[in-house]
């Protein structure tokens, strides 16, 4: 299996991510997590941006922005690091210590024909301390990743 982050990523579009996952599964305050994200075909270098809102069903918040980088293993398995800040309002899940969060993400994912992905991702986050509270947490979901040229043309079943 080779390791590649050009030429694969080089022809990949922009996505639309939907995910759904546990929100703090190492913990007895576990909560349904749900995400939405735009994940750009604009190249900085190796790394691309995105941004994105997630809600879970405690009525936490967290609107963020970040970079991914896509490392290829053949043409089909990708995994994707990314590392993103925002801003988090706790409704009554965690106090994370500060409005002002941190995320790192590791996403492990299948790219399909038409350049769709499923996956299965982990991510922490944490106000890196900034606050003297600084508990973290870590959640895990499942991602579809759909190309974003297929929502505009409305051939989603192509």
């Amino acid at each position: 299996m080779a390791f590649n982050t050009a030429p694969a990523s080089a022809d990949d579009p922009d996505f639309l991510a939907i995910s759904a996952g546990v929100h703090d599964f190492h913990d007895n305050r576990t909560a349904v997590e749900g995400r939405l994200e735009y994940r750009s075909d604009i190249e900085l270098y190796v790394f691309r941006p995105f941004t994105g809102f997630m809600i879970t069903n405690d009525s936490a918040m967290y609107g963020y922005g970040g970079v991914f980088m896509d490392i290829f293993f053949g043409p089909r398995f990708v995994i994707q690091p990314s590392f993103a800040v925002g801003a988090y309002s706790k409704g009554s899940d965690v106090d994370l210590g500060h409005w002002i969060e941190f995320r790192s993400q590791l996403e492990f994912a299948w790219r399909f024909d038409d350049r769709s992905r499923l996956g299965l991702s982990v991510n922490h986050m944490s106000n890196a301390t900034l606050s003297d509270t600084n508990p973290g947490i870590e959640s895990v979901a499942l991602t579809y990743a759909i190309p974003f040229d297929k929502i505009a043309n409305k051939n989603l079943w192509e």
